[in-house]
C-alpha cells in the first residue's frame, strides 16, 4: 500500500510522514526533495509555483509511486498534491495530462492499493507553524496561494482526511487503524 501524505504546506506532512515511517518501517518520499533547483528557488523568492513548474516533479513523484507499487512494497510519499490533476498525475503519470487525447477519459480517481491522507487545518493555524519554521524555503507568505488552488480531495479519491489540530500520535494511530482494516478487509 501507497500512502500519500498531502495538504498545503506547513500543515505537517513531514512529520507525520517520519513518524509513520519509524513506527512502520516503511520508506518515506519526501515530496520537497524531488523538486527542480529552479522550483526551489521560484519559492525561496516568495512566487507561487504554475502548473507548469509542478508537472516534473508530479512526474518524478509518480515513478516513485510506479517503483515502489511495481515491487510490491508498502511506502509512504510527503507531497501536496492540491489540485485533482496532481493527484491523478501521481496515480497516472502522463495519461492524466488533458491534452493527452482519449485516453484520458475515464482514468479512475483512484487506485485500490494508493491512500491518500489529507491533512487539513485552518488557515491561520497553519500560517502561525510556517511563521516559526526554520530552515525551509517555503515561506509563510505562499500559503495562501496553496489555499487558493487546494481542491480538497473527494471520497471517491480514497481519501483519509486528518484534522491537524490532533497530535501527530493521533493522527498515526488512525492511519494504523485504517491499515489494520485494509488488511483484514477481503480484496475483490
Amino acid at each position: 500500500m501507497i500512502y500519500i501524505i498531502m495538504g498545503v504546506s506547513g500543515c505537517g506532512k513531514s512529520a507525520l510522514g517520519a513518524f509513520l515511517s519509524e513506527k512502520l518501517g516503511w520508506p518515506l518520499h519526501e515530496g520537497d526533495s524531488f523538486h527542480p533547483q529552479g522550483n526551489i528557488e521560484k519559492m525561496a523568492r516568495s512566487e507561487p509555483l504554475t502548473d507548469q513548474d509542478r508537472l516534473p516533479w508530479l512526474l518524478k513523484l509518480h515513478e516513485v509511486i510506479e517503483r515502489e507499487r511495481s515491487s510490491g512494497s508498502d511506502a509512504l510519499v510527503a507531497c501536496s498534491a492540491l489540485k485533482r490533476l496532481y493527484r491523478q498525475i501521481l496515480l497516472h503519470g502522463s495519461k492524466a495530462f488533458p491534452s493527452s487525447g482519449p485516453d484520458q477519459v475515464g482514468l479512475p480517481a483512484s487506485s485500490p492499493d494508493v491512500c491518500f491522507l489529507f491533512l487539513y487545518g485552518d488557515y491561520n493555524l497553519i500560517q502561525q507553524r510556517m511563521v516559526v519554521r526554520k530552515g525551509h524555503y517555503m515561506k509563510a507568505d505562499l500559503l495562501r496561494s496553496q489555499f487558493d488552488v487546494l481542491e480538497p480531495p473527494l471520497d471517491k479519491e480514497n481519501v483519509l482526511p486528518l484534522d491537524i489540530r490532533r497530535s501527530i500520535t493521533d493522527m498515526a494511530m488512525e492511519v494504523e487503524k485504517h491499515i489494520v482494516s485494509l488488511k483484514s478487509s477481503p480484496r475483490p
